[in-house]
């Protein structure tokens, strides 16, 4: 089976370069993000410049996930290609372990420019153990995220899956604290952050790379949002299958 999924990984990563407008439009907001706001008004403070670059992180882990499997999906589901993969006595494992890689592929080159940008024009700093922390937190807050989008594609056609994708986007995004450090946003942010997914990752990444305490009920947000999640996207895959097959 590892064969079959480094495969169709291959062949994902493939129909992404042939459209690299893809993976630098989710670079590309997070990256413009840290050199025209992080670097010039937090970059000189260690502590600040550090919970940023970790919103940031986390920004690029909903934004490349939200897009890539909620559109993407959607896209392959209208293509020939993919009723004709089903067929195949593989099953669906090795597609959706496929996907997964190249998914996590394309979220870690997303996410470079913004600890390039980091390392060399802030003082952002982290410990060895720190990195490693936030490294842990990047894979666990990447696992809700990616089910959304799977639960996106699998549940809509392409043009309403679009539209949804950019309708969560800058929501998730502000209501979940990524814009502001720690304790900075409006109150009625505070307020519900800690409750969307965006707001109890970003909680959890802070935490990994300062003083910032773990949040219990954040953390609890964050496991209800991922059985759900995974709930609507097995419901979704399922019934597209049933769909296709009736």
């Amino acid at each position: 089976m590892s064969s079959l999924a480094l495969t169709h990984a291959r062949f994902q990563l493939i129909e992404t370069v042939r459209m690299p407008m893809a993976l630098v439009g989710s670079a590309f907001f997070p990256a413009a993000s840290m050199i025209f706001f992080v670097v010039p008004f937090l970059g000189s403070n260690p502590e600040w410049a550090t919970t940023a670059t970790a919103s940031m992180v986390t920004f690029v882990v909903m934004s490349s996930n939200l897009f890539q499997y909620g559109i993407g999906v959607a896209e392959d589901r209208a293509q020939p290609w993919d009723p004709y993969a089903r067929t195949l006595p593989v099953g669906a494992a090795p597609r959706f372990l496929g996907r997964i890689l190249a998914g996590l592929a394309l979220m870690t080159l997303s996410l470079i420019p913004v600890i390039v940008i980091a390392a060399v024009l802030t003082e952002a700093t982290v410990t060895p153990g720190q990195f490693l922390a936030a490294l842990g937190v990047t894979v666990v807050s990447a696992v809700p995220f990616t089910l959304m989008g799977l639960a996106i594609g699998y549940s809509l056609p392409t043009k309403a899956a679009v539209v949804l994708a950019q309708v969560l986007f800058l929501p998730l995004a502000f209501g979940g604290g990524l814009m502001t450090g720690p304790g900075n946003a409006p109150g009625f942010i505070e307020t519900i952050a800690p409750y969307l997914p965006t707001g109890a990752a970003v909680r959890l990444m802070w935490a990994a790379v300062g003083d910032f305490a773990v949040q219990p009920a954040s953390v609890a947000a964050l496991v209800a949002w991922t059985v759900a999640f995974a709930g609507v996207a097995g419901w979704a895959y399922r019934r597209d299958e049933g769909r296709r097959f009736s």
